[in-house]
């Protein structure tokens, strides 16, 4: 049986006593991998054998735009990308309300419900990248906005980022174009609609 093609042996091939490195990329995947290397030789009957073994990666969850990211004022849908090597991913709002989060997320190109494990639990060979679809109400304040996506494995790996909502525009207007006092005088009143300070002159 061949070697996995992760492994690469220099030399292939040789004469007499020589010494063979033996070099794999970084291995991403949550689980230990490993191969056999086999060796013949003219005149041998037997073929030789060994093993190499590489470490799996740590348990990992990171977004692509790190610790933030942001969003316009008008609200709508929006996508966080990342990658991991876990089995199954959940998202979740931290505190506050107002964030819609899909039901499903794309993770290694499948489409999984939020939480549940992913289908051939790719992470456990290699990293992947996922994707979820957050929907954002329109921003009619004119502060930024906040909101706060978690993403964990169900266990120990989570993180987080922030969403920031551009602020959205300000705006005044009267009720009314004209109010009209009597001439005896009295009080009318008139209605402000107004989403930032003002004054009146």
């Amino acid at each position: 049986m061949a070697k996995a093609s992760w492994i690469t042996v220099d030399p292939m091939s040789g004469s007499g006593n020589d010494t063979l490195n033996n070099t794999a990329l970084e291995h991403t995947g949550r689980e230990a991998r490993e191969t056999t290397v086999t060796g013949t030789a003219s005149g041998v009957a037997s073929p030789d054998t060994y093993v190499v073994e590489q470490a799996g990666k740590a348990e990992f969850i990171q977004f692509n735009d790190g610790a933030e990211m942001s969003a316009p004022k008008g609200g709508g849908a929006v996508t966080v990308s990342g990658k991991s090597n876990s089995a199954k991913l959940s998202f979740s709002q931290v505190g506050g309300s107002g964030l819609e989060i899909a039901a499903n997320y794309t993770a290694g190109g499948k489409s999984t419900a939020n939480g549940q494990a992913i289908e051939g639990d790719p992470g456990a060979d290699a990293e992947y990248d996922f994707s979820v679809q957050v929907t954002l109400p329109e921003n009619d304040t004119t502060e930024e906005k906040e909101f706060t996506l978690k993403v964990d494995n169900g266990g120990s790996v989570s993180q987080q980022i922030v969403i920031k909502q551009a602020a959205g525009d300000a705006y005044f207007s009267f009720s009314k174009e004209k109010v009209t006092i009597p001439q005896s005088g009295g009080n009318v009143s008139i209605g402000v609609t107004s989403n930032t300070t003002w004054t009146i002159s």
